[in-house]
């Protein structure tokens, strides 16, 4: 859904959307699951910068509820994240700041959003807060115990026989840092 100045000069723009699944692509290892309900509204802000220049900043407040697969971070296994956020974002026209090389911003400005000249897809900034909204880190459980470094078996749902196997010699150096280590905690 595309959001133009020009409609948003008439009359704030109300808008309730539903995104399905297949429609967005959120980067490797997310997906959506199910439908995105999102509404909100669209309201354009005049800033006056001066007697004669306008800029028409897009100020876009709306929530979306979903759910989102994501693999974990040790075992890559699908964990579901249900999502609810809100926000309220301000976007300015591309390239109506770029005249000074550097200058002081407010801690208000640092919210800031740009858009092209043809205006805001709505699906754009859903994509960008769904992805803001889902953890860094993703575990399938507090206790996951990863993949096999040498096998790739999920140790949590089998045992390797890769714990018996040689050690590299090379670690040798550092096999005893952890009882060193907790001497000198001591």
């Amino acid at each position: 859904m595309l959001i133009t100045p020009l409609e948003l000069e008439r009359e704030p723009l109300e808008f309730e959307v539903t995104i399905d699944p297949s429609t967005m692509d959120y980067g490797e290892g997310v997906k959506q699951v199910g439908p995105l309900p999102a509404s909100g509204r669209a309201d354009l802000v005049p800033e006056h910068r001066g007697p004669r220049e306008i800029v028409n900043d897009i100020r876009l407040r709306a929530s979306f509820t979903g759910s989102f697969e994501v693999p974990c971070a040790r075992c890559v296994e699908p964990v579901i994240h249900p999502i609810a956020a809100e926000f309220d974002l301000i976007f300015r026209p591309l390239g109506v700041d770029g005249g000074a090389s550097e200058y002081a911003i407010t801690p208000a400005e640092t919210e800031i959003g740009y858009y092209q000249k043809s205006g805001l897809l709505l699906e754009d900034v859903l994509r960008e807060q769904v992805l803001l909204s889902l953890p860094a880190k993703t575990l399938c459980q507090p206790g996951c115990k990863g993949l096999c470094p040498r096998c790739g078996e999920n140790l949590n749902e089998n045992a390797c026989s890769c714990g018996s196997a040689p050690v590299d010699p090379r670690w040798n150096a550092l096999s005893d840092l952890g009882s060193r280590l907790k001497q000198t905690m001591e």
